[in-house]
């Protein structure tokens, strides 16, 4: 059970448990988080398609792009096993992954089972996105993981640069309008980037996994905690800009987190919501790729949208403001700008704890169009990515439309 746990933290939201207990313990020594440097080197010289796609029997290249903030980010494109579907490519569709994940996880699961694999065997040009930070992404032109500039980014850096230089890639390199597939983070960054029309003029149509642009009606009660204790900005103030759970210190966390201090077998609940259909068969193999590092920005970031129930940029406080946005509160994403004529279909669960219904009735409330919505009463918000069922629940109303 602890591994099953920990492993299904990390591809939700570990890092919030892990500083609970780092932070409430009696440790009050400053805290340094190595870097990854080994970790990046191995993903240089032995990319994710190296790694976990052709492994599999899938052929896949890897491909670089560069932000206009600098960072070098890492893409994935894979075609199926089947050499007649090669020769005629489907329609081009990103996949972009959610928090303290990588593009790994859409492929986590058996060929039959993970949507990475089932879109290339049904045809379609998948690319994988890896945004900045993550370990198939490979890093920036100029800074170093260790300079705090580097991890100076929230997810509106993530949208507004990183899947904007993605859809821009495989638009110009398909030559085809872009199918988006976001889950969880991966669709606040796709929401906030389709508001600016240069990026929706190249997208065919998004489909959302655990929709999420508010925050407000998060019901999740040890984030609700961490929420109200401020803890990230506790982290901010320590100097801590890196989130990575890689380090030698954050092993050692990830290890003792059911060592007598939580009770397990509630504790994947109380953040994520009751998950039915997690593959909890594969654990040891899921915990070979996650989680991936984050900025404290980041995390930040969401825990305002929790606080004051907004969709808006990074709040630096009235004076920064004013100076970053000319005006004393950060904008807000106008989900309004977003095209009428562009098909969204959205997927939620009656158990997600993270994704709210009633705050995507809000985002529904804002956009122009009337999205398609999926609802699976059972399903939590580690279901709709790694569950034994996702084919038939999920994935192949996706590929119907």
């Amino acid at each position: 059970m602890e591994k099953f746990v920990i492993a299904a933290l990390s591809t939700a939201a570990i890092s919030l448990i892990l500083f609970l207990l780092f932070f409430t313990s009696a440790v009050t020594a400053a805290v340094n988080i190595p870097d990854e440097s080994n970790l990046r080197r191995r993903s240089a010289d032995k990319g994710l398609c190296a790694h976990l796609i052709e492994p599999s029997g899938y052929p896949c290249t890897e491909h670089t792009v560069e932000t206009d903030d600098g960072y070098v980010l890492g893409l994935q494109r894979v075609s199926s096993r089947n050499v007649g579907l090669r020769t005629e490519l489907g329609p081009p569709v990103l996949l972009q992954h959610g928090l303290f994940m990588a593009g790994d996880a859409w492929f986590l699961d058996t060929s039959e089972q993970s949507l990475g694999f089932i879109l290339a065997d049904h045809g379609f040009d998948v690319w994988v996105g890896n945004v900045r930070g993550t370990r198939w992404s490979y890093g920036h032109k100029s800074l170093s993981e260790k300079d705090k500039e580097f991890w100076d980014w929230s997810w509106q850096e993530l949208a507004l640069y990183d899947l904007t230089a993605m859809i821009d890639h495989v638009y110009s390199t398909s030559r085809s309008k872009v199918l988006i597939v976001g889950h969880s983070q991966g669709t606040i960054m796709s929401l906030a980037a389709l508001a600016q029309p240069k990026i929706a003029d190249m997208v065919e149509a998004a489909a959302f996994l655990c929709p999420i642009s508010y925050l407000a009606h998060v019901s999740a009660p040890l984030v609700l905690r961490m929420v109200q204790m401020h803890l990230d900005q506790m982290i901010m103030a320590m100097g801590i800009h890196q989130l990575n759970f890689r380090s030698e210190r954050g092993i050692h966390i990830l290890d003792s987190v059911c060592d007598g201090h939580l009770e397990c077998n509630n504790l994947l609940t109380s953040i994520t919501g009751k998950n039915c259909c997690f593959n909890n068969s594969r654990v040891n193999f899921y915990l070979e790729y996650e989680p991936h590092p984050s900025s404290s920005k980041n995390l930040n970031h969401l825990f305002q949208m929790i606080r004051k129930g907004t969709f808006a940029m990074y709040d630096y406080g009235t004076l920064k403001n004013l100076r970053q946005y000319g005006q004393f509160k950060p904008p807000a994403f106008d989900l309004g700008q977003i095209p009428k004529s562009l098909p969204i279909w959205m997927a939620y669960g009656g158990n997600d704890a993270l994704a709210d219904f009633t705050d995507m009735q809000q985002t529904l409330k804002e956009l122009q169009s009337e999205p398609e919505l999926l609802y699976r009463e059972n399903y939590g918000h580690l279901d709709f990515i790694l569950s034994v069922n996702g084919k038939e629940a999920i994935y192949d109303y996706i590929m119907s439309k």
